[in-house]
């Protein structure tokens, strides 16, 4: 595949290949996860936008699964760091070690060597992320941010691609550590995972229980990954369409402290306390890009945009007290931006 397609014919050529190659990647894991259609979906827009990936979920429900196989589909090297009270941040990015090496003459000196932890993955799974300590939790911040992580003093650059995915139980919070708003902005999309319906408990059941179980083979590699990676940055945004991004993000933030409100709707004046990141915008419009991507165009709509405007703002939106009480979620709000916000102006 051309690193850098710059025609017409190349740049749709190679969105071809993106189709191809998204949909052999969501065959694999429809091998193994039943349902979860949209979760799977939002799960792939992350890892093409090369962003990270927040899934929510009451357990049993195949979260970890659905990481896993995605990571079988995908030769890439994994890791998984299972999230618990005393989990230290070295054990996430590991620590410099001091090691006998022998020299000339037989003689023994010691050396500091540092010992890569599991962070040191293309794919990492942070399982149940809500169970660390914040101290813990802030390890994965500059690893998700920069793309390294400082040990000692000294900076260690992570593989390429680098793709977080973590879980989180909304249910049972006895033990947990809510995450920061710092790093829930750092994750691209945040998915809920539902329950099965009917027929997919009953196709799990015959999956699970019977002789043989199905398994994902891998399809696509790094570079291909990369490179598709790079089309999605190449993918046209017409003005209008950037502009209702924008104006999307602006429309979470309330009157107030740090913004006039002058754009919010009155449901964010009301319960919204603070308003999404630039961040937001930033995976609006690349979101939107794989979006045109896997629909066959290479120019981004606005319908693009709203489609996945719950993914990339629910978890960005902080509710106030009125919200809390009365139950109204950041879903709600999204939609009722959606719903009322102009497509042009």
């Amino acid at each position: 595949m051309p690193d850098d397609p710059t025609t017409p014919e190349a740049v749709a050529a190679a969105a071809e290949r993106f189709r191809a190659d998204h949909a052999k990647v969501r065959e694999q894991i429809a091998r193994v996860v039943v349902g979860q259609a949209g979760v799977i979906d939002g799960v792939l827009t992350c890892l093409f936008a090369n962003g990270h990936a927040l899934l929510e979920g009451v357990p049993g429900i195949g979260k970890t699964l659905l990481i896993r196989t995605l990571a079988d589909a995908l030769h890439l090297d994994f890791g998984r760091v299972q999230f618990t009270p005393d989990l230290m941040p070295a054990d996430i990015t590991g620590t410099t070690i001091v090691t006998e090496q022998e020299g000339e003459g037989g003689r023994t000196s010691r050396v500091f060597t540092f010992q890569r932890g599991p962070v040191f993955a293309q794919i990492l799974l942070a399982d149940e992320i809500n169970r660390a300590t914040p101290k813990t939790q802030s390890a994965l911040l500059e690893a998700m941010q920069e793309r390294h992580v400082t040990v000692a003093g000294t900076s260690h650059p992570l593989p390429s691609p680098f793709f977080v995915l973590a879980t989180q139980n909304p249910v049972e919070q006895e033990g947990t550590y809510p995450l920061p708003e710092a790093q829930l902005d750092r994750f691209f999309f945040k998915l809920l995972v539902g329950y099965s319906s009917r027929a997919e408990l009953a196709e799990i059941l015959r999956r699970t229980t019977g002789e043989g179980t199905a398994a994902a083979e891998p399809v696509m590699d790094a570079d291909t990954l990369l490179a598709h990676q790079r089309l999605v940055r190449r993918v046209a945004v017409a003005p209008h369409v950037e502009d209702y991004a924008v104006r999307t993000v602006l429309a979470t933030h309330p009157k107030g402290v740090y913004s006039s409100g002058e754009n919010a709707t009155p449901m964010v004046n009301q319960y919204v306390r603070v308003g999404a990141s630039p961040r937001a915008a930033q995976s609006l419009i690349l979101g939107a890009k794989v979006g045109a991507l896997v629909d066959g165009r290479v120019a981004a709509s606005i319908d693009d945009i709203r489609a996945i405007a719950l993914p990339a703002l629910r978890h960005r939106l902080v509710m106030n007290f009125e919200a809390d009480a009365e139950g109204v979620t950041a879903d709600r709000v999204v939609e009722n931006i959606t719903e009322t916000l102009p497509r042009e102006v």
